[in-house]
C-alpha cells in the first residue's frame, strides 16, 4: 500500500515512477521495518493500560515518520541524484506528515488489534473458570446423592436385620451393592437418558422392596417420547428417597409412588408424587427430615439451569406429597 501510494506521490510531483523505482522500494522496506518494530515494542506493553499504549504509539509514529522521511531525503540525494541545494522543504515537511499520519494509523489499527484479542481472551477464561466453578459444583453436588442414599438405605438393612427377615437383608446388601457400583461408574457432569435413569431408579425401589413389598405401589406416567430426554444423572434418586422415606417408611398402609414426566412447550416437568399418613391439620406442614435431599436437587438444578430450571415441592392434598422438578427438554 505505502509503495503505491508513493509512487502516485512521486508522479504527482513530476518524477518518472519507474526510474524511482529503487527509492519506492527502499521507502517500503524501511516502512516495513518500522511497522515491525513499533509492533514489536507495542505488543511488550500489551499488559499496560490502553492510555500507556496509545502514548507510546504515538511516541514510535513520530520517532518512525522522521526516520522514514530521512530515508527518502537520504534516497533522493544517493539514488535521484538530487542536488542539496535545491532540496524542496515545503515537500519534506509535506513527506513526515504523510509518514506520522500513516505511521500513526498503522499503531493505533495495531493497538485496537491487542485490544480485542485481550478482551476475546479475558471473555474465554472467564469462561472457562465459570465452567470449572459449575463443574466442581456439580460435582460436590453429584457427590453427595450416594452418602445421603447410602446412609438411607443402611438404616433400611438395619431395619430388617432388627425384624430377623436376615435372607432379605442380604439379597438387600447384594443389590445395593450392584446399585452402587453403577452409580459410581456415572459422570456427574453426563446426562442420560430418561429411561435409564428410571431403569437405576426402578433398581433402587427394588431394593427398598425388600422391606416395604407389602405396602409400596410404583406408578409411571411418562408421556411419549420422553424416554429419549436427556436428564442429570441421578436427579430423580433424591426424590424418590424422599418418597420411600416419609410415605412409605412412615404409613402401615399402601402408599402410592407415582413418577411422571411430560413436556410443557420447551421445558420438561418431572415429578415424584407419594401419599403420606399425616393428620389434616398438619396438612401445611412438610414431612419432616433433614431436608438434605430436596435441598440438594434444588441446588443441582440452579446450578445446572440457572434460567429455566426449576424446583418446587410441598402438599398437593392433605395426604399427598409432590416435588416436581422444571428443566429444558433437549432429547438425545
Amino acid at each position: 500500500m505505502q509503495g503505491v501510494i508513493s509512487s502516485v506521490l512521486w508522479a504527482v510531483l513530476g518524477y518518472d515512477p519507474i526510474e524511482v523505482a529503487p527509492i519506492t522500494l527502499i521507502l517500503v522496506l524501511n516502512g516495513t521495518l518500522m511497522s515491525y518494530a513499533m509492533a514489536a515494542t507495542l505488543f511488550r506493553c500489551r499488559e499496560r493500560s490502553i492510555l500507556f499504549k496509545l502514548l507510546v504509539g504515538s511516541a514510535l509514529s513520530l520517532v518512525a515518520a522522521v526516520i522514514n522521511a530521512g530515508v527518502d531525503l537520504a534516497c533522493h540525494f544517493l539514488i535521484a541524484h538530487g542536488d542539496p541545494a535545491d532540496v524542496n522543504w515545503t515537500n519534506v515537511a509535506y513527506t513526515v506528515i504523510y509518514c506520522v499520519a500513516l505511521f500513526h494509523g498503522w499503531a493505533f489499527f495495531y493497538i485496537a488489534l491487542l485490544s480485542n484479542f485481550e478482551l476475546r481472551e479475558r471473555e474465554r477464561r472467564l469462561a472457562l473458570t465459570r465452567e470449572e466453578a459449575l463443574t466442581a459444583q456439580m460435582r460436590a453436588l453429584r457427590y453427595q446423592v450416594n452418602p445421603h442414599f447410602l446412609f438411607n438405605t443402611l438404616n433400611s438393612i438395619a431395619g430388617l436385620i432388627e425384624e430377623g427377615a436376615s435372607t432379605a437383608a442380604g439379597r438387600m446388601v447384594l443389590s445395593l451393592s450392584s446399585f452402587l457400583r453403577t452409580t459410581l461408574e456415572l459422570d456427574p457432569m453426563q446426562d442420560v437418558c430418561l429411561a435409564d435413569e428410571l431403569a437405576l431408579q426402578i433398581g433402587y425401589l427394588n431394593i427398598e422392596g425388600e422391606r416395604f413389598s407389602d405396602r409400596m405401589r410404583l406408578k409411571l406416567d411418562i408421556a411419549p417420547g420422553l424416554e429419549q430426554a436427556l436428564v442429570p444423572s441421578l436427579i430423580l434418586q433424591p426424590l424418590i428417597e424422599n418418597a420411600v422415606k416419609h410415605g412409605v417408611g412412615s404409613s402401615a398402609g399402601a402408599v402410592e409412588i407415582l413418577i411422571s414426566a411430560a413436556r410443557h412447550g420447551e421445558t420438561l416437568e418431572l415429578s415424584v408424587e407419594n401419599d403420606l399418613t399425616i393428620e389434616p391439620q398438619c396438612a401445611t406442614k412438610k414431612p419432616p427430615g433433614t431436608g438434605t435431599g430436596l435441598k440438594n436437587v434444588a441446588d443441582r438444578i440452579r446450578a445446572r439451569f440457572p434460567e429455566m430450571g426449576a424446583f418446587i415441592s410441598g402438599l398437593v392434598a392433605p395426604h399427598r406429597f409432590r416435588a416436581a422438578i422444571t428443566m429444558p427438554l433437549r432429547l438425545a
